[in-house]
């Protein structure tokens, strides 16, 4: 499973929803029927992908709830088939069921971002452990696509409000935002062809040696739905590789460099764990690892920060890239490790 080539060529790419069905998690909610025309750019899709770009504000489980029971039509007739092909230019009509009426549209919330990077085509933002993404269940509000759209009001009219990739909530680092729907095909397509670069850093819990690649494909846990874990490809596990490279060496955790070939929720965690070296502060991946170290026991997040983010940009094609350091709790960890190390030498 592992090796120490960290720029092992890229595998074929993955098709568009799967790879957005890992990086974003759509929420739920719409108060009545809809009309909207395919776009070209959507040429090629099922119909269930389509509506899934078309409205992100809802969950994949919702529109297909629609689609079996007849409430999506194309060019006037009704369509249950969620295989069937959508070409472009044909208009769609949704009627959604009842929803809960807890489940509404995103709005906009005037919540702080920093903000690396700005131009006419994309946003880069450094995100700060504890915010959410996308609105979810349980999170529906105040999330970075409730901040995006009281940044720029314009992303209400882009899928996810231009987000193409993601991070989880207690990760903190760069993600990359589309502005217009030609700069999110852009970057969906460099996320198919696996250009687009993702780097972290992690701490985790043991001395590794090396450096090496993960390859283990990922599904949900079979008994335990929130979770992820190692699943085959025939059991429904989705190509999942993670490269990595050893930083520095503590007592008894490592900093690791990782790099993302594919962006699978909770990659990186539940492959280190499949390591045996799960993160310090991993809630859900730890497998009851308890350090002597006051420090890392009271870590209260995952240790794991986007550090580098590196792209080509969708309207000039410039190669770009950004770094940003790590947040203050994650610096101020690692500087009491590094006084130990040295008191003990």
């Amino acid at each position: 499973m592992n090796s120490n080539d960290y720029n092992a060529s890229p595998t074929p790419a993955l098709c568009v929803a799967d790879e957005l069905a890992d990086e974003c998690d759509a929420g739920d909610g719409l108060a009545g029927a809809v009309r909207m025309q395919v776009p070209v750019a959507h040429a090629g899709l099922r119909l269930d992908q389509a509506l899934a770009r078309l409205l992100p504000q809802h969950s994949r489980s919702r529109l297909q709830a629609w689609l079996r029971a007849g409430q999506v039509c194309i060019d006037g007739q009704v369509i249950t088939d969620a295989r069937r092909k959508v070409w472009g230019g044909e208009w769609l009509d949704v009627r959604p069921l009842a929803a809960d009426p807890q489940q509404l549209p995103a709005v906009a919330e005037n919540i702080p971002l920093q903000i690396c990077h700005e131009d006419e085509a994309i946003l880069v933002i450094n995100k700060p452990a504890g915010l959410v993404v996308h609105p979810g269940s349980g999170n529906w509000q105040g999330t970075l696509l409730n901040a995006l759209l009281h940044h720029a009001p314009a992303l209400a009219a882009i899928p996810r409000a231009g987000i193409v990739h993601r991070l989880d909530k207690d990760t903190s680092g760069l993600l990359v935002v589309a502005k217009t729907l030609e700069a999110q095909t852009e970057l969906i397509r460099q996320l198919q062809a696996r250009t687009v670069e993702r780097h972290y850093l992690a701490l985790v819990h043991g001395l590794v040696r090396l450096g090496g690649i993960v390859d283990a494909p990922i599904g949900r846990h079979p008994t335990q739905r929130t979770r992820m874990a190692v699943v085959p490809l025939e059991r429904h596990g989705k190509e999942a590789r993670t490269h990595y490279l050893v930083r520095e060496q503590f007592a008894d955790v490592s900093l690791l460099e990782c790099r993302l070939e594919t962006g699978r929720t909770h990659q990186i965690r539940v492959h280190m764990m499949t390591l045996g070296h799960p993160l310090v502060g991993e809630p859900v991946y730890g497998r009851g690892q308890r350090s002597v170290l006051p420090a890392l026991r009271a870590f209260p997040r995952q240790a794991l920060h986007a550090w580098r983010l590196a792209l080509r940009h969708p309207a000039s094609q410039q190669e770009m890239d950004w770094e940003t350091p790590l947040p203050e709790d994650f610096a101020a960890l690692l500087a009491q490790l590094r006084t130990q190390k040295a008191g003990v030498a």
